[in-house]
């Protein structure tokens, strides 16, 4: 059973992990359709602003009207090809900060909200004529940049769009006192990137509900699971202690009821009735045995009330003389082994309130669990209580001790620490929990300190009304 638990558990495990993969898997593909969705929703927001924008369009013809004069120059032999990429860089940096501005403008004025850095960075400019291919700029063959707009980081730039501005132009000059001509294509190669602020927050707010609803789920799997498991060992605990409950219960009827049935057939037989003696001898066999039953009847009903159900008659009990009967009554009434207690008293207040009938019985479990879990024939018990700010009462045996397991255990119902199968010791597994739940009612704690073949110390607390 406790191999078929283990294989459950691990299997809910399992399936727990893949399930937590499997939603890791749909939210994250449901991030990246979210945030392509945002992106290209922004990317088409902003696409045509430079269409529509007045000022951009005017700041765009003003620096592409410089640079083909420039270009004009470098065709005319007039300027160098450092020049004319020079002179780009200069009116580019000249108008940049009036293009940003309108570029915010532009932003505002088409209703989006979260803030948007953008730019176009230059890829490429060749010029073409009937004669050869030239490039002036290639960024692939140059660490230098040219943007006109903010500056945006490699690693949060977001491509819109690669734009290819192609123009023939013809111009004439005068050079050398004749007028000369020259024609040619300008490819004028760029790249409009952006990078939205906080894109990710925006996103993740885009998917809180569905964030919450699959945490939501996953937790209630979590405590399902918790719950199914905890219920499932649970049960086997409690088929563990009705088993073990009814094996001690049916060990101790045995003796008496066997007894019962040999005195029975006595009775029967004609040679026995003619014997007064004999037929006395075995009544009162009987009648023992039957009280015998009649007590194993009682602890099972009365031991196994919870505190709730524990009526107190309290009465004001002087402390020394009380312990001090209790346990020298239990010192005489022991005669299996020899038992020797230590009692060490430290008193303050001298008197409390609590009902002597169920706190002696609690005491007495304890003492005579002392007693049967002795590992030596001599037994030694030490008793210390006090009273100061409130009733503390320390029981420390020499005997076999408690493992750590058991210890989380021994005062639930029905509970036998160490083999139950193995009836060396007598008991329904009643006595602690009967002891426990006596201190509860008297508002009280008990606790207990054990190691296995060093002894066992339990701890009685109980306030001062």
């Amino acid at each position: 059973m406790k191999r078929k638990i283990k294989v459950l558990i691990l299997a809910s495990v399992l399936g727990l992990i893949a399930l937590s993969i499997i939603q890791g898997y749909l939210i994250n593909n449901t991030y990246e359709l979210k945030k392509k969705a945002f992106i290209n929703e922004t990317r088409a927001s902003i696409s045509q602003i430079d269409d529509f924008s007045p000022t951009l369009d005017s700041l765009s013809d003003f620096w592409q009207e410089t640079f083909i004069n420039k270009v004009v120059d470098y065709k005319f032999g007039i300027a160098k090809k450092e020049d004319v990429v020079s002179s780009l860089e200069f009116v580019i940096d000249s108008i940049n900060d009036t293009y940003k501005a309108e570029y915010q403008k532009a932003l505002i004025s088409n209703d989006i909200q979260y803030g948007i850095k953008f730019h176009k960075k230059v890829r490429a400019i060749i010029v073409t004529d009937s004669i050869k291919s030239d490039t002036l700029f290639n960024i692939q063959k140059t660490p230098k940049q040219i943007v006109l707009g903010d500056e945006i980081s490699e690693e949060n730039s977001i491509g819109i769009s690669n734009t290819n501005w192609e123009t023939e132009h013809t111009s004439t000059r005068m050079i050398d006192g004749e007028n000369k001509e020259i024609g040619f294509i300008l490819l004028f190669q760029t790249k409009d990137e952006m990078d939205i602020e906080g894109w990710r927050s925006i996103v993740f707010k885009q998917m809180l509900g569905l964030l919450l609803l699959s945490l939501f789920i996953f937790v209630m799997v979590i405590a399902l699971l918790y719950y199914s498991i905890k219920s499932l060992i649970s049960q086997k605990k409690i088929a563990e202690i009705k088993t073990d409950f009814v094996n001690n219960m049916t060990h101790e009827l045995k003796t008496p009821l066997a007894t019962l049935s040999l005195a029975t057939k006595m009775l029967k037989n004609t040679d026995v009735k003619q014997q007064p003696e004999m037929v006395e001898s075995t009544i009162s066999t009987i009648d023992r045995q039957n009280m015998r039953l009649q007590k194993l009847i009682d602890q099972v009903l009365n031991n196994s009330m919870g505190y709730q159900e524990i009526q107190l008659n309290m009465e004001t009990v002087n402390i020394e003389p009380y312990f001090n009967t209790v346990l020298d009554d239990f010192t005489l009434a022991v005669k299996s082994k020899d038992v020797v207690i230590n009692k060490n008293f430290e008193i303050e207040q001298k008197t409390i309130e609590l009902d002597k009938f169920y706190i002696t019985t609690a005491l007495l479990n304890i003492l005579e669990n002392a007693v049967k879990y002795s590992s030596d024939d001599q037994v030694i018990i030490d008793c210390h209580i006090e009273s100061h700010s409130s009733l503390k009462i320390s029981i420390k045996d020499n005997g076999i001790g408690i493992s750590d397991k058991d210890k989380k255990q021994v005062f639930e119902k029905f509970y036998r620490a160490g083999n139950t199968e193995i009836h060396n010791v007598k008991g329904l597994g009643l006595g602690l929990y009967y002891t426990s739940q006596i201190v509860k009612a008297h508002h009280g704690t008990i606790n207990l300190e054990s190691k296995e073949g060093k002894g066992t110390t339990f701890v009685i607390s109980i306030p001062f009304n």
